[in-house]
This record gives structure tokens, C-alpha cells and sequence, in this order.
């Protein structure tokens, strides 16, 4: 089974993102299922494809499952979803030796929020001077309930 352990927070100087940033990538997703014990996402992550499933949140953990399809399956499945597609930017930041994810939503909100996926839930976080807010554990910054 696959694991995620991950923190997230808000941003609060989303110019220094785009500054620091080494990379960023369209994201175009959507969900099949937004049960919390069983969420099943589609995405498109600039020409690639994903179906993801995800296990219920537990602090900072839950179990996830993810798999490459062919995008044009997944074109086809973001017609399916519940709910708005989410229109993202993300952008891929090193700080301190940790890779935050940090992803600028055009639609259906606008938010900025920034994630660091650990190994151990202990890990010690060093946070950038652009982080605000830590929302982990709040289901009103899940994006499945953001395309809401």
C-alpha cells in the first residue's frame, strides 16, 4: 500500500514562489469520488495522465494509490466528474533539501497553498519565509473539496 504524509499551508508571497521556482507544470484534475474514505481523482499533469485513489486523512497520513493512463482517457474522464475541474499551476521549489509543491489554483477558486510531502510525520519541517498559514487536516483546503 501506498502511503502520503504531507503538511500544507497557505502561501503568503506568491511572487517569491514564482521566483524561487525550478520547474511548474498546468494541472487539470477532477473526481470521480469524493467520499473521504475513498477519494478517486483524474488529472492531467501537462500531456500525462493519472487516476489516483486515496484513503481517508489521518493527521498528516492516508493511503494512496496512484497510476498512469492514457491522457486521452483521462480527457475523457474529467467530462465525468463531480463538481468544477480545478485549473492549477505548480510550481516546484527546493528549501532546506525538502521539494515543496506549491500550486497556484485558477479555477474553481483563487488560492495559493504549498505542500511538503514527508517521509515520517516527526520530520522536522524547515518552512520558507513565504509560507502562512499551516491548513493540514482542514477539509476546506482539500482540493476535492475546493472542485466542490
Amino acid at each position: 500500500m501506498g502511503k502520503e504524509i504531507e503538511r500544507k499551508f497557505l502561501v503568503s508571497a506568491p511572487e517569491a514562489v514564482r521566483i524561487e521556482a525550478f520547474d511548474s507544470v498546468r494541472i487539470r484534475q477532477g473526481y470521480l469520488s469524493v467520499d473521504p474514505q475513498r477519494t478517486v481523482r483524474v488529472r492531467m499533469r501537462g500531456e500525462r495522465g493519472y487516476l489516483t485513489v486515496k484513503g481517508i486523512t489521518v493527521g498528516a497520513e492516508r493511503a494512496e494509490w496512484e497510476f498512469e493512463i492514457p491522457a486521452v482517457d483521462a480527457v475523457e474522464m474529467l467530462s465525468l466528474c463531480i463538481g468544477k475541474v480545478i485549473d492549477k499551476t505548480r510550481y516546484l521549489v527546493r528549501h532546506e533539501g525538502q521539494i515543496w509543491e506549491v500550486d497556484e489554483f485558477q479555477s474553481p477558486v483563487r488560492l495559493w497553498l504549498a505542500e511538503a510531502e514527508l517521509q515520517s510525520a516527526d520530520d522536522n519541517l524547515k518552512l520558507p519565509r513565504w509560507i502562512g498559514r499551516e491548513v493540514t487536516g482542514n477539509p476546506d483546503y482539500y482540493n476535492s473539496n475546493l472542485a466542490k
